[in-house]
């Protein structure tokens, strides 16, 4: 089944501390180590605009 686009709009949303690539990316986006930015996903959930916010972006 394909995933709509109100499903992959989701899923950017949510910062997937278990993968990789996602950390790397945010560790590009905000200039945190990667344990600062799972240490942030824990605190505040898997939601980016929250783990961004508290890592000082935007």
């Amino acid at each position: 089944m394909a995933q709509t686009s109100r499903g992959r709009s989701q899923d950017r949303k949510k910062v997937a501390g278990g993968q990789d690539y996602e950390v790397q990316y945010e560790q590009k986006k905000t200039g945190a180590s990667s344990k600062e930015i799972k240490k942030a996903i824990q605190s505040e959930g898997n939601s980016r605009e929250k783990v961004e916010k508290k890592l000082g972006k935007k």
